[in-house]
């Protein structure tokens, strides 16, 4: 397969954050007796609160209204207590070493805010592999939609069928397909059990990734 650029996803692909995250919105189910499987809440990966959204879940299975700003605060400060010591995915650093040395661009595409992206970049010392970041805001709208991948080609100024996407989710999978894309999925520990089979190839993780580029 022949490429210009590799854009990646950036939860779960490049930092694993998805799973103290997904942790935390378990303890929340917990506490008010109900349990969140993976299958459910995995359908926001990706993605947002509009596509699926935890809170209108547990509001609905409890019957009650929740002061989420109170229970949003401790869960991020959670969150990131428990990602403090969290480090670049395995393989992370070889992968974009490898693409640097073969003349291959790279950006990120997510569906989180820049302050959540480029702060995690700035801080694991990755920002300087990639030459432009679009996250939520740069385009109308987030995954599943294709446009964040859209307004990757175009900043990058490259066709979307020079494009290679690495996502983990199944809602970044639809999306970079959408945007005429190929993509290959890395699934985590949170969405290793999505039917990620519209990927155009899938890897265990991204050390077997980089081999094969």
């Amino acid at each position: 397969m022949e490429f210009s650029a590799v854009l990646f996803d950036f939860d779960g692909v490049l930092v694993d954050t998805e799973w103290a995250i997904y942790q935390a919105w378990l303890r929340t189910f917990q506490a008010h007796g109900h349990d969140l499987p993976l299958q459910i809440y995995t359908r926001c990966i990706g993605s947002d609160f509009e596509t699926w959204s935890p809170k209108t879940h547990l509001e609905e299975l409890t019957g009650k209204a929740f002061d989420w700003h109170d229970l949003d605060v401790k869960r991020q400060e959670k969150i990131m207590q428990e990602l403090t010591h969290e480090g670049p995915m395995p393989g992370a650093i070889k992968l974009l070493e490898k693409l640097t040395l073969a003349g291959i661009r790279r950006a990120v595409v997510s569906s989180s805010s820049h302050h959540w992206v480029d702060g995690w970049l700035e801080k694991l010392a990755l920002a300087d592999y990639f030459e432009a970041t679009i996250c939520r805001g740069d385009a109308p709208r987030i995954k599943p939609a294709p446009d964040l991948y859209q307004e990757a080609a175009l900043r990058l100024g490259l066709q979307p069928a020079e494009c290679l996407v690495i996502e983990d989710s199944l809602n970044g999978v639809k999306a970079a397909k959408a945007a005429g894309m190929n993509v290959w999925a890395v699934p985590n520990r949170v969405t290793a059990g999505l039917d990620l089979s519209r990927a155009d190839g899938a890897f265990p993780s991204l050390v077997e990734l980089a081999i094969e580029l």
